[in-house]
């Protein structure tokens, strides 16, 4: 059975995925054509809180392994619970890996009060606000979060460089699109746009494979 949050549809599991998916084929032969070369897409589903934040705060502008490596340190100094970071000291974050601009936003968003399951109810709108209200917090990582964290299925992070590169690969399109240009295209796939998303970051995923970069 399908879904609704303040109006919104919600992806809950793989046949919600595939629904998108065959509409988005339906509507656009060069989606159709992307998802016979990626397959089944994925459902990327994730927990919501403070810890699912606290993650991508801590993956910007790191390798993924270094990022996993200073998300386990800080599971294991308890530092997924917003309080304990809230109390944490400079030098605890710091002994975790954490940078200097990254303690300041760890703090900043423990120290928030975000009423997490309270977003659960709220209009992806006002989740995306509530979220880049906290320093640290853009709005590429709040649309991800409403993503995959919430389960909204009509979000796209246009600021993502993988989908606009996946976007002006599929599309051949003479350059890559801007952040705007890619956001206002991605309004014809809407009220798919989070499985949109996914069909172009698995897409990019096959091209760059077949050049030999992935």
């Amino acid at each position: 059975m399908t879904q609704y949050v303040a109006g919104e549809r919600i992806i809950r599991g793989a046949q919600c995925i595939a629904q998108g998916a065959d509409w988005l084929a339906a509507r656009e032969p060069r989606f159709a054509h992307a998802l016979a070369l990626s397959g089944p897409l994925p459902l990327r589903l994730t927990e919501d809180g403070f810890g699912a934040l606290l993650r991508a705060i801590v993956s910007q502008q790191v390798s993924v392994a270094s990022a996993r490596a200073i998300v386990a340190r800080l599971e294991a100094a308890g530092m997924c619970d917003p309080a304990v970071a809230a109390a944490a000291s400079e030098d605890d974050l710091r002994a975790c890996g954490l940078s200097r601009q990254k303690i300041v936003y760890t703090h900043a968003l423990a120290r928030e009060g975000i009423a997490f399951d309270a977003l659960r109810d709220l209009p992806t709108p006002e989740v995306i606000a509530t979220l880049t209200a906290v320093k640290g917090i853009g709005v590429w990582t709040a649309e991800i979060y409403a993503k995959f964290s919430l389960g909204r299925a009509d979000v796209f992070a246009a600021g993502d460089l993988a989908l606009q590169e996946g976007a002006r690969m599929l599309f051949q399109l003479p350059s890559r699109p801007k952040e705007r240009a890619l956001r206002e295209m991605a309004q014809d796939w809407s009220p798919w746009r989070s499985v949109a998303a996914r069909l172009l970051w698995a897409y990019y995923h096959v091209e760059k494979s077949r050049e030999g970069v992935l």
